[in-house]
């Protein structure tokens, strides 16, 4: 029956506010409601030629929570609380906690059991997981079960002690941070390439480490990027949360970009600490946990010193400036470094004063008295430093190769990089983002295009990646054809260099 009555008595039923599909239209009130109605039937009509309505409830500011359930073939059930997986991007969860924040043991009891009816009204047999959308009003809202354990499991497991039990009790808080192969600051773009180090935090029976991925491995374009699992457990949630951070600032990874840094941020925000979530949270809170990434005066001379204390161990014979030791005695040792810093140039200056001992200048500023001690083994590649900078002392970890410096700070690898040159191409010319497969190539030689233009279509990890163009000029010459797979930074399209007139 989609008559105007009817329609209008089960939105009541229902409540307000109202989504209204086909047409995604929203009525706040039952004053609004008529004017929506039309408005989605005429939308509809137009576009699927049926203006059949359907009706559900519009959640502001939701929160995503679901119920682990069991059952048999005797008709036994049983729940295992709930999780709220409410922290997102691109409509994928990101981090998980159970249990829910300032959920009641009313709410709390209220969700099990209609997860368990969802359960028995399919007679349904083995591990499922039952979805929720929740309001501000801890009401919620059927979406579906989906009939399998799933990612997020472990954090129910780590409340309950076990997987099913005639008595399920509550206990602690857990949280799981999924630790993907992506770059956050590209719009969660995914990462492919070589791990050149991988170091994890100590797994006990409050820390967990679900991965498949070893140094030394390959991630590929082919599988989803999610590298690894990360679930702690406390008995409350400050607790949890404060050993989620501290084994955050203890993973470190060399070779691609991760997501762990966001993570950090994401886990020290003050709502997220306050429990403060919904689905809209990462959007809203944007701006502070994208913050501008500042390299410090102090950050480049511990990074340098990684450096020193490398080349100290290597072939030279002791001595960073390959210089004999004996000469040292009577005037000081100059020498500079040159990085490029999230792609800005960085030089620093370093006088060598002996005993491990240094004055070191960044971009031609003040002179910074530095001193190192190394308790790596000899060529590590994975050095533990502790460093002296001004008087205020750092334990800091570092790995090397040798085109890079990564610093991690807070577990979050700062790259420095000791090669001046860009990429493999000049200003303005299309690099691939990442490995993967061209799609289409819009654009051939002589072509003229402006900037924000298409010019190749790619895919890789199962997503489709239009490359843009960054300045507007002249195709010079197309390097790839569809269905060809390139590496990542691989040049694709080249644009005519510029002429003064």
């Amino acid at each position: 029956d989609q008559s105007f009555e009817t329609l209008k008595s089960e939105a009541a039923k229902i409540g307000y506010p109202i989504m209204i599909k086909a047409g995604m239209r929203i009525a706040m009130t039952e004053e609004e409601f008529e004017t929506q109605l039309n408005s989605a039937k005429t939308e509809a009509m137009k576009s699927f030629g049926d203006e059949v309505m359907l009706l559900e409830k519009y959640v502001q500011n939701p929160r995503h929570v679901e119920v682990q359930v069991f059952g048999d073939m005797h008709g036994n059930y049983v729940y295992l609380f709930e999780r709220d997986c409410s922290v997102q991007r691109r409509h994928q969860k990101i981090i998980e906690e159970a249990p829910g924040p300032f959920i009641s043991w009313e709410v709390r009891r209220k969700l099990g059991e209609a997860a368990v009816r969802a359960a028995q009204a399919v007679k349904y047999v083995g591990a499922g997981t039952v979805e929720f959308i929740m309001d501000k009003d801890f009401n919620f809202y059927f979406m579906e079960m989906n009939t399998r354990l799933q990612v997020e499991h472990p954090v129910s497991e780590m409340i309950t002690g076990t997987d099913l039990q005639e008595d399920i009790k509550l206990n602690g808080w857990s949280f799981e941070a999924r630790i993907y192969a992506e770059d956050p600051d590209q719009d969660f773009m995914p990462g492919a390439g070589p791990l050149h180090h991988v170091s994890y935090p100590q797994a006990d029976e409050s820390v967990r480490i679900e991965t498949g991925i070893r140094q030394g491995d390959e991630v590929s374009v082919h599988y989803d990027p999610m590298i690894a699992k990360l679930v702690v457990w406390g008995p409350d949630r400050d607790s949890a949360l404060r050993k989620l951070r501290s084994c955050l600032s203890e993973y470190n990874i060399q070779g691609l970009t991760t997501n762990i840094n966001f993570l950090m941020n994401l886990s020290s925000h003050p709502q997220f600490m306050a429990g403060e979530v919904d689905t809209d949270f990462i959007s809203r809170h944007y701006s502070e946990l994208f913050p501008k990434v500042t390299i410090r005066d102090e950050h480049v001379c511990e990074a340098v010193t990684a450096l020193i204390l490398s080349e100290s161990s290597s072939s030279t014979g002791g001595d960073p400036f390959s210089i004999e030791m004996g000469s040292r005695l009577n005037y000081e040792l100059l020498k500079t470094y040159e990085f490029k810093v999230n792609e800005s140039p960085v030089k620093a200056s370093v006088i060598f004063k002996g005993n491990d001992k240094f004055d070191i200048s960044v971009n031609g500023g003040p002179s910074h008295s530095v001193s190192s001690q190394d308790s790596s083994p000899p060529r590590a590649q994975y050095i533990r430093d502790c460093c002296n900078v001004d008087g205020a002392i750092s334990r800091q970890r570092f790995t090397l190769s040798d085109e890079e410096v990564v610093l991690f700070t807070r577990g979050v690898g700062k790259f420095i990089s000791t090669q001046m040159g860009g990429g493999s191409g000049a200003a303005g010319d299309a690099l691939a983002p990442m490995p993967g497969v061209i799609e289409k190539v819009l654009v051939k030689e002589g072509d003229c295009v402006n900037v924000g233009d298409k010019l190749v279509v790619m895919i890789a990890m199962k997503m489709e990646y239009v490359i843009k163009a960054n300045k507007a000029g002249v195709i010079q010459k197309v390097l790839h054809a569809q269905g060809d797979f390139v590496n990542k930074n691989s040049l694709l399209v080249q644009f005519q260099e510029e002429t003064e007139s």
